[in-house]
């Protein structure tokens, strides 16, 4: 039911990690997997989470419950009917979803996926907002979804007989989505309410990460209520159970069921501020500041030779060039690493080198996140950084990335 608007929700992005060797193809985009892919509606792949199906099992049996007090003549099937109210009940969660997907393409945002999963779905929306108004429609609209799609089940609702199996589908339905979109208008992160929260901070202060502090503090606020509150509501009475009724296994299943929405929501908004300080800092990463000085040398140059040069010229990389100048290949770190002092005069610079492909190929001007889009596009160890008359700046190492990274991170807010 929330929107993310990061790439991953539990830490950051580590662009490039890992080897191509020379002879890998073209790199492309990978799937963004999650579960098992349902379509791709707006060219948006869908995946169902394995969590979904402990989840529809849970409300086929506790709905299939509800039926045999309403509709004891069911029998047996009142589960087939529990179990479509529940395939029901997420492709109305899904329609949600896709109201934050369409209105997020159309203010040109990449959204990387669709996941339904435990406790509702996530679009994943690749990135930031431009704008506090844009924001605020980008949250608004999943809400809005689903009070609509309520609406529509209410309507339906009146044109069938009550206490019939149309009419009980059609009102667990209208419950169902009116629930969704009071939950979700709760005005804290990571919820759509707290999206909405942040948006309105946003636009009165002019700082987006403002807006973040408040609503995810808010998030916060709202996990211990669902903590502490949804337990006594329902010992109270107040959602609608007797009170005298609501005790041994029912207490725990509450308990554990606040407990995990709490959990969830709780977690959700720290995340939300982890990202929001990574945007924050973003801009710090520069492909100029972070690139090593290189120096050019032929594939025949001994290694020991290759290093001496580098030596001499302050340089910490090395550029395998051809006859004309033209680099051709990179010289891996790891791979100098790997070969003993003793041996370095035997052994020519070409055998520790990498091709050079055209993803590893680095403006010297890319910074913050189109840098970071860039370097995970095309997994490496080193890039070749270049300026815009095609000259060699240096090379840009993925551990100097990571470890500026690391470091901006660790700063204070603000600094």
């Amino acid at each position: 039911m929330k929107e993310d608007d990061e790439r991953d929700e539990s830490k950051p992005s580590q662009p490039g990690k890992g080897d191509t060797g020379p002879d890998d193809k073209p790199p492309r985009r990978e799937d963004p997997g999650g579960g098992i892919l349902m379509g791709r509606p707006f060219g948006v792949p869908v995946y169902v989470a394995p969590s979904w199906f402990l989840v529809a099992a849970l409300i086929t049996w506790i709905f299939g419950g509800q039926l045999e007090r309403i509709l004891p003549q069911l029998g047996g099937l009142r589960y087939l009917l529990a179990l479509f109210f529940a395939i029901a009940f997420y492709a109305s969660v899904l329609v949600h979803e896709l109201a934050h997907t369409v209105a997020a393409l159309r203010f040109k945002l990449p959204v990387r996926r669709i996941q339904l999963q435990f406790f509702g779905g996530v679009s994943e929306i690749e990135k930031e907002s431009e704008t506090p108004g844009r924001e605020f429609i980008l949250a608004f609209v999943g809400p809005l979804l689903s009070l609509v799609l309520s609406g529509i089940f209410y309507l339906g609702l009146l044109a069938v007989e009550p206490g019939t199996v149309p009419g009980v589908l059609l009102a667990g339905l209208m419950v169902s989505n009116l629930i969704v979109a009071a939950f979700n208008l709760l005005p804290g992160l990571p919820l759509d309410g707290g999206r909405m929260l942040r948006a309105v901070v946003w636009k009165i202060t002019g700082k987006p990460m403002s807006g973040t502090v408040a609503a995810a503090w808010v998030g916060r606020a709202l996990a211990v209520a669902v903590l502490i509150g949804l337990p006594l509501l329902t010992r109270t009475g107040a959602l609608g159970t007797s009170a005298r009724n609501a005790g041994g296994m029912e207490t725990v299943t509450d308990a554990l069921l606040a407990a995990i929405l709490a959990a969830i929501i709780w977690t959700g908004a720290g995340n939300s501020l982890r990202m929001a300080r990574l945007r924050e800092h973003l801009p710090e990463l520069q492909a100029r500041a972070l690139t090593r000085r290189a120096v050019p040398v032929e594939s025949s140059t001994p290694l020991s030779e290759a290093l001496r040069r580098a030596n001499e010229a302050g340089a910490r990389a090395l550029v395998v060039v051809d006859g004309h100048g033209d680099p051709t290949a990179l010289v891996r770190e790891s791979a100098i690493v790997g070969v003993p002092q003793h041996r370095r005069p035997w052994v020519a610079v070409s055998g520790l080198a990498q091709d050079l492909t055209d993803g590893m190929k680095v403006p010297a001007d890319l910074a913050g996140e189109a840098l970071l889009e860039r370097l995970r596009a095309s997994p490496a160890t080193e890039y070749l950084v270049l300026e815009e008359t095609g000259e060699i700046y240096g090379v840009l190492s993925t551990a100097d990335v990571e470890r500026a990274f690391v470091a901006a991170m660790a700063r204070p807010q603000g600094k």
